[in-house]
């Protein structure tokens, strides 16, 4: 989790202060982290800085909890460890449909808007297949690829991020699929109740689109493509970037191919991104067997966390959110197992 903020669940009046600081005016993401790092607590800099006011919070949860939703606070067991450990993390995400969802490993599916028939079935077909394998499909609700997305991992398991309040149906021409979302997977919202999905707001929801996922998978993304902001993001983030390549005399994917050319891998199928970030449900078995049982939740993350390309241990350390030493116990049963690849720098990748 970011430096600085307490990992424990907070008490119910630490929690509310949390919602409270969060929805005053002038505190982002960093500022609200960096105030419960200065203050020591959401208590003591509600205490000393103008927040808003607590009916203010009690209004909007009612409105939500009459949608069928909650919130989860940055702290609460239900939020997201890979989201929390952002240094600009959303203190505070609305959320309606199935919380348990953020407990599973996901991989993000985003594309064009105005994306081509062939493009978004190969959206639904990289949809199904993370889903058989595994994954919660991840998205932003837009038109093309990542409706495409959603529609085919409602079986399994979807998380669409919006970018207004968690009541606004955005674009309209989703309404029905934003309602099976929320009755099937999980809609999620940082913005509070009533906001407009205002133009702003849709790079802070793309940060969260990635920042909740292993990897992000883009499809047909042109030059100036939204897309490029959710890979930009993800790969700051450590994620890991796969692009569906295109012709290079189709403008559509001149975006797609840039991100190919800049580093991110090319992808082709479902065993392009298996064979980077493996399969949640089958491949951390060998090493909690060989591993003592204590460090098992330890190992998936670290799995989870590892590809093929070198990762710093510092780094590993960081985003499983555990002790340096129990990431060293997990590393040391893969590297018996013949499973590892140590670099220099102190940087390590799965064979």
């Amino acid at each position: 989790m970011f430096d600085g903020l307490p990992t424990s669940e907070p008490d119910p009046a630490e929690r509310r202060a949390r919602l409270r600081l969060a929805r005053s005016a002038r505190i982002g993401p960093v500022t609200f982290h960096e105030a419960l790092v200065h203050f020591g607590s959401a208590r003591a800099a509600c205490a000393r800085l103008d927040t808003v006011p607590d009916a203010a919070i009690s209004q909007e949860e009612e409105a939500l909890a009459k949608a069928g939703g909650r919130f989860v606070v940055i702290g609460d067991p239900a939020y997201p460890t890979a989201l929390a450990a952002l240094p600009d993390a959303p203190p505070v995400l609305s959320a309606i449909g199935d919380p348990d969802l953020l407990a599973q490993p996901a991989v993000a599916v985003v594309g064009a808007r105005e994306a081509s028939a062939a493009a978004c079935r190969l959206a639904g077909d990289f949809a199904s297949a993370l889903g058989q394998a595994g994954f919660v499909v991840t998205s932003g609700l837009a038109r093309g690829i990542d409706a495409a997305a959603h529609r085919a991992a409602l079986p399994s398991g979807t998380v669409a991020v919006l970018a207004g309040g968690i009541d606004q149906t955005y674009p309209p021409q989703n309404a029905a699929l934003q309602a099976e979302i929320a009755s099937r997977g999980l809609l999620l919202s940082e913005s509070p109740w009533g906001t407009p999905p205002l133009a702003r707001a849709f790079p802070r929801r793309n940060r969260i689109v990635s920042g909740l996922s292993a990897g992000v998978v883009v499809i047909e993304a042109a030059a100036r493509s939204g897309s490029l902001i959710t890979a930009h993001r993800a790969a700051e983030q450590g994620r890991e970037v796969f692009v569906v390549p295109g012709s290079p005399l189709d403008p559509r994917y001149a975006g797609s191919n840039s991100l190919i050319r800049d580093g991110a891998i090319l992808t082709r199928d479902i065993n392009d991104i298996l064979s980077v970030i493996g399969r949640p449900r089958s491949t951390a078995q060998p090493v909690v067997k060989s591993a003592q049982k204590a460090v098992g939740a330890v190992a998936s993350k670290v799995l989870l966390a590892l590809g093929s390309a070198p990762t710093a241990v510092d780094e590993l350390v960081r985003r499983c959110q555990v002790s340096a030493a129990a990431v060293a116990e997990v590393l040391l049963a893969l590297e018996l197992e013949g499973r590892l690849e140590r670099h220099r720098g102190n940087r390590v990748s799965l064979m």
